[in-house]
């Protein structure tokens, strides 16, 4: 004899409590902070279209207050933004891109029409956070092309792009070839270098050992 057939009013208010909790627990579930309205792919596509770029002369206009309605993010970490970064550019930190309050700026910035403009180091640091933000539902955001490091370089011209040939060919953070040059400025001959001959040791006895 099971248990339930002595006390069917027992079991009874158990199946109704639990009932009652599960239920209580789809109606407060919380909302999810992002939802994907786009997949990779779609993601993918969207980066190759040249009006989701933000372009150097477009940045000129923002720093000398002809465009004003635009917000640029630093996504860099604190400690970098904080030894330079471009002026007028608020710090939202790649790792925190996720965060709450940083989506709820973002959406308050749609609803007002205002393009968000993500740089970092350089333009391909920026893709992915663009792609997670544009996956997300935000039309309204731009890659600054050719990073910070484009702005540096080029801060005293930035009109002086005309195609995106000019800030997509990419910064070396080293010159290597200055590197290799001899400190008295003589050239590297390499015809001097004298072949390498290779011996190879003869065995002079069978390794001991054995089962």
């Amino acid at each position: 004899m099971h248990v339930h057939e002595l006390n069917p009013w027992r079991t009874l208010i158990a199946l109704s409590v639990f009932v009652i909790v599960i239920i209580v627990g789809f109606l407060t579930m919380s909302k999810p902070l992002l939802t994907y309205k786009l997949d990779m792919n779609q993601s993918v596509k969207e980066l190759h279209k040249t009006d989701n770029l933000f372009y150097p002369w477009q940045l000129d206009s923002f720093l000398t207050g002809k465009m004003q309605n635009v917000v640029l993010f630093d996504i860099r970490d604190n400690f970098v933004y904080g030894q330079g970064h471009i002026p007028g550019a608020e710090n939202m930190s790649a790792n925190d891109l996720s965060k709450e309050e940083n989506i709820e700026r973002l959406e308050d910035l749609d609803q007002r029409g205002v393009t968000v403009v993500l740089y970092g180091e350089d333009q391909l640091q920026a893709n992915a956070p663009w792609m997670l933000f544009r996956q997300v539902g935000f039309n309204n955001v731009k890659v600054l092309a050719g990073g910070y490091q484009y702005y540096v370089k080029n801060k005293g011209n930035l009109m002086a792009a005309k195609s995106k040939d000019d800030f997509l060919k990419g910064i070396p953070r080293y010159d290597y070839a200055k590197m290799a040059t001899p400190k008295d400025g003589s050239e590297i001959n390499v015809s001097d270098k004298k072949p390498v001959t290779v011996r190879r040791r003869e065995k002079t006895s069978a390794a001991a050992g054995g089962c």
